[in-house]
This record gives C-alpha cells, sequence and structure tokens, in this order.
C-alpha cells in the first residue's frame, strides 16, 4: 500500500521544490518591478494557456455540469483566493514574516481535516506536524534579516490566502481524484484566470513592456511554465494519494529550498541550522506518513469487534 502511494510523494517533493526556488524569483520582480496583480495574472493566465495546450493532446474526459460548478470554487480556494492574498500579502510585509506565515499550512490543513473529513488528530500525526513546523521555523528565523520591515496587515492577508489553500487540500480531494490533473487544472486555471482578470486590469495595461530586460523575461518564463505548469500540474496526482496533512507537510521544504539557492547565489552560508532544518522537516513528513488515517482506524476497530465475537 505505501508503495502505491510512492508517486505522490514524489510528486510533491518536486512540486515544491519547484516552488522553492520560485519564492527568491517572484520576490526580485516584485514590487519594484511589477506589481503583485501582474504577477499573479502572469502566472494563471499562463498556466491557463499552458494546460488547454497540453489537454489538447491528451485524452478528453467529459466532467459534467455538476462538477465543472465545483472546479470552479475549487479554483476560488486554490489560486484566486490563495494567490492574490499572497503576493499582495508579501508585498506589505517581509519575506520572513511571509515565510512564518506559511508554515501554519499544515496545522490548518489537519484541524480542517478533522473538522469536515472527521479525520483523527492522533498523537504521531500533531508530533510529526510540529516537528516540521519546527525545522522550518527554525531556518526561516535565522536566516537573513529581510530588507523591509514587517506589516501585521500584510500577515493577515498571507493567512488568508494559507487558508484558503488548506481549505482547498481538505475539502475537494475527491473531486481532484475523478480526472486526470490536466483535465483538473485546464478548468481550474480558466476560472481563476477570468476571476482575477477585473482585480488585475489597470496594473496590467500599466506596465512598460519595451523596458522589460531579457532577464525579467527569463524570471517570468520560469515562474509560468515550472512554478505553475509544472507545479501544479503535480499537485494533483499527491492529491489521489495522500492524505490532506501528509500533502500540506511537504509545504516546509520550500524554505529550505530557498535557503539552498541563497546560498548558491551567494546571499547565504550553510550552517547547522540548514541541516538540523532539513532534518527536523524531512522526519515529520515521516512521521506523519506513519500516523494512521480515519479508514485504517476504523478497519482495526471493526477487526477488534470480530475477533471479539
Amino acid at each position: 500500500m505505501k508503495y502505491k502511494k510512492m508517486p505522490g510523494h514524489i510528486a510533491l517533493l518536486f512540486s515544491n521544490i519547484i516552488f522553492g526556488f520560485n519564492t527568491p524569483i517572484s520576490r526580485s520582480l516584485m514590487p519594484e518591478i511589477l506589481s503583485p496583480f501582474a504577477l499573479t495574472f502572469f502566472r494563471l493566465s499562463g498556466g491557463m494557456i499552458l494546460f488547454w495546450l497540453v489537454s489538447l493532446f491528451v485524452k478528453t474526459e467529459k466532467v459534467p455540469a455538476k462538477d465543472i460548478f465545483l472546479l470552479f470554487f475549487a479554483s476560488f480556494f486554490s489560486l484566486t483566493f490563495n494567490q492574490l492574498p499572497y503576493f499582495i500579502g508579501l508585498s506589505m510585509t517581509s519575506s520572513i514574516n511571509a515565510s512564518i506565515v506559511v508554515t501554519l499550512l499544515p496545522i490548518l490543513t489537519m484541524l480542517l481535516a478533522a473538522l469536515f473529513l472527521k479525520e483523527p488528530i492522533t498523537l504521531l500525526k500533531a508530533i510529526g506536524v510540529l516537528v516540521g513546523a519546527s525545522g522550518a521555523l527554525l531556518l526561516v528565523l535565522n536566516g537573513p534579516i529581510s530588507s523591509g520591515k514587517g506589516n501585521i496587515w500584510g500577515d493577515f492577508i498571507v493567512i488568508l490566502g494559507v487558508t484558503s489553500f488548506a481549505i482547498y487540500l481538505t475539502l475537494f480531494k475527491n473531486l481532484i481524484s475523478r480526472y486526470s490533473p490536466v483535465t483538473v487544472m485546464k478548468w481550474m486555471f480558466l476560472f481563476a484566470t477570468f476571476v482575477s482578470f477585473p482585480f488585475c486590469y489597470s496594473s496590467l495595461i500599466h506596465i512598460n513592456f519595451a523596458i522589460l530586460s531579457p532577464g525579467i523575461y527569463w524570471r517570468i518564463s520560469y515562474m509560468v511554465v515550472f512554478a505553475t505548469f509544472v507545479g501544479y500540474l503535480l499537485i494533483p496526482i499527491g492529491q489521489k494519494l495522500l492524505r490532506p496533512t501528509t500533502l500540506s507537510m511537504y509545504n516546509y521544504i520550500q524554505p529550505i529550498v530557498t535557503s539552498i539557492v541563497a546560498v548558491f547565489i551567494g546571499i547565504d552560508t550553510f550552517g547547522y541550522e540548514q541541516a538540523l532544518s532539513g532534518i527536523l522537516v524531512f522526519s515529520g513528513v515521516y512521521i506523519v506518513t506513519q500516523s494512521k488515517s480515519k479508514a485504517q482506524l476504523e478497519a482495526e476497530k471493526t477487526s477488534k469487534s470480530q475477533k471479539a465475537i
């Protein structure tokens, strides 16, 4: 059974490595070069174009109107109300503060899964989440000082985006499992692009594309092709095979990757904090994967009842 879930773990590992690279790349573009609204629209519209192009070369899946309606709300929580608040909040607060807030995702997902899916918060699962969180926080709090000061409203807006994605991971697992990643994402990015356009329009029309350097276009291309198309293509694979809390735990990998990138480009150094952080994060992920799901606990309860009879 565990080996059947391995593709999900691999997909999430690679997607979060990609997202980890995207953090410093996106921050280098915003807000001095591009506004958070423009950057969000490039990501959503670019993802929409790529997913619909790829859908022309794969088997077409029929999606009933009811599920398309549900995909609209999945798109709202996973993309529109996740990406816009995150970039807006990041532009208002420091990257340190935003990184700390993002570590709330597994905790929020665990609580929402317990509330809506009745997934048990076992001691092992809680320990795994806290161990992973301690590793991510150790890395963030010992990182280089951000150039900007934190802003409580920016932090709050980032929390809204993180909460929205936690809702998506919790409530839409069954919907996502019914279709291929391409089918799911082509509809979700289509809806997100059209919903976000009215909010992003004024920022888009003020961009002078003629003065943007090739380096800026390369960074935007990475954000669209890898951090959006490839990254979001991999997430549904993990969503189909893994529990919401386990899936969200991989979010802790992003600050580790960001730190490695910072070391590579010479703005940070690698020390024992980074090594210990990595050990704690991966240990936390492993511990959560060893915790028992609702189905496993119910199966054990049934087995005990049958033995007692």
